[in-house]
């Protein structure tokens, strides 16, 4: 029986993830919950599970991991917050099943030197699916990945059409019930930048081997090209469940975690290239991992101050990686990167597109 930590327990990741652990109780025993701020539906669950170790925010999470015996720890927390209690698990010695790509992306070296091999068991469904494939051939076989994107909302619209969309529209994604900035992000496809620098950072595959390609019916979640010629794409229907229950129980498979795709029913799946001049934010991501150091965390802190401000009201929608873009090129790289010089280069950029968005009013 794994012991499993749940960071974000009340959240979209931690509330399946709790789905997945309800429905295998001799797998399974949770050890310690954490949470946002959602302090009643964490007691709740607290008691379903008999959980007596319990955190509120990111800090007190981190603490839960340093104190409490776990196999598993779950990081469901959402955005750069989450980099603390995924720096506690690498050092506590426990497997991280990683939903927060954002502390992976802003940690960078920080965390990839932390990690021991096969430490870190992606939960994204993107990275699961190449996790999947590659137990198909070596890292070293490997052509490219192709990291598939539904598109967003917006998808086949140019620049121009794009300048007017409402914040309710950005938040209407085709397949996924996300939150606020992840939904948006989708939309803008500054996540899909975000996943190839966590792509490049989880398998060790330059850039120029990562392509996305926009497949809307997301059927197919990423594919590894392989040298010889051949492709392997793990396919499944647009939910979370399986790369949940594959990050609690890796390298094993849980039976029955969701309906497989009914290969009986006629179905057609698209692909398609992206449009970088109307998405422009994987290719300015692709510039950002290239160059390393702060600026992921750049890129990140800089996107959560713009989407805030789109929701506002204060900015466009085109203006959201606009502002990124802005504050990447103005950004001064740290001597050395540490924490605290990570933590001053994301207070600097929040600072910087806080600026760039007053001045745009």
């Amino acid at each position: 029986m794994r012991r499993v930590v749940v960071l974000g327990s009340t959240g979209s990741i931690g509330t399946q993830a709790l789905d997945v652990i309800r429905r295998s109780p001799d797998r399974f025993e949770i050890v310690g919950l954490s949470a946002g701020s959602n302090a009643e539906l964490l007691a709740a669950q607290a008691r379903e599970f008999g959980v007596a170790h319990t955190a509120l925010g990111a800090d007190e999470a981190a603490q839960l991991v340093r104190d409490v015996d776990a196999d598993v720890v779950l990081n469901g927390i959402t955005g750069s917050a989450g980099l603390g209690p995924t720096l506690a698990v690498l050092e506590a010695g426990c497997t991280l099943a990683l939903a927060n790509k954002e502390s992976l992306i802003v940690g960078g070296d920080l965390v990839t030197r932390l990690a021991a091999p096969g430490q870190i068991v992606p939960v994204d469904s993107e990275h699961s699916a190449i996790a999947q494939a590659l137990r198909a051939g070596s890292t070293s076989e490997v052509r490219r990945l192709v990291v598939t994107a539904s598109g967003g909302p917006f998808r086949g619209r140019t620049r121009s059409e794009l300048a007017h969309v409402t914040p309710a529209e950005a938040l209407r994604h085709p397949n996924f019930s996300m939150g606020r900035v992840i939904t948006t992000n989708s939309a803008t496809l500054v996540n899909k930048g975000l996943e190839v620098i966590e792509a490049h950072l989880l398998f060790g595959v330059p850039y120029d081997a990562i392509d996305v390609v926009v497949h809307p019916q997301q059927m197919i979640h990423s594919m590894v090209e392989f040298r010889d010629g051949s492709t392997i794409a793990q396919a499944g229907p647009p939910r979370m469940l399986v790369p949940i229950a594959l990050g609690l129980s890796w390298p094993e498979r849980l039976p029955d975690v969701d309906v497989p795709i009914d290969w009986s029913a006629a179905q057609t799946w698209e692909f398609a290239p992206l449009d970088d001049e109307a998405f422009p934010a994987v290719a300015l991501a692709r510039q950002v991992g290239e160059a390393g150091g702060a600026l992921p965390a750049v890129y990140n802190a800089a996107n959560e101050q713009a989407v805030d401000a789109f929701h506002e009201g204060r900015i466009r929608f085109v203006d959201i990686v606009d502002t990124v873009r802005a504050v990447v090129e103005a950004h001064e790289e740290p001597a050395e990167l540490t924490l605290e010089t990570l933590a001053w280069a994301e207070r600097e950029a929040r600072l910087a597109a806080d600026q760039r968005i007053a001045g745009s009013r």
